[in-house]
């Protein structure tokens, strides 16, 4: 059972979405943490020292997409 789950799905440019990635690495190398803000609700995740990365990269013919988890 999930506690917590924050699922946001938008269109932004390239450098819009490099900005965003910029500041979720800033958070975790300056704050050890990840802050979301949705609808009034400011929810602040602690991140462990270490972290497993899994980096998926899917090329198809009309889409290609790249996906990035961090679990701890």
């Amino acid at each position: 059972m999930d506690i917590l789950e924050i699922k946001e799905k938008r269109t932004l440019s390239r450098e819009e979405a490099a900005k965003l990635l910029h500041a979720f690495a800033d958070s975790l190398a300056r704050h050890n943490e990840l802050q979301f803000t949705r609808e009034g609700m400011n929810v602040r995740v602690k991140v462990a020292d270490e972290v497993e990365l899994e980096v998926e990269l899917e090329v198809e013919s009309g889409e290609t997409s790249l996906e990035i988890e961090l679990t701890w």
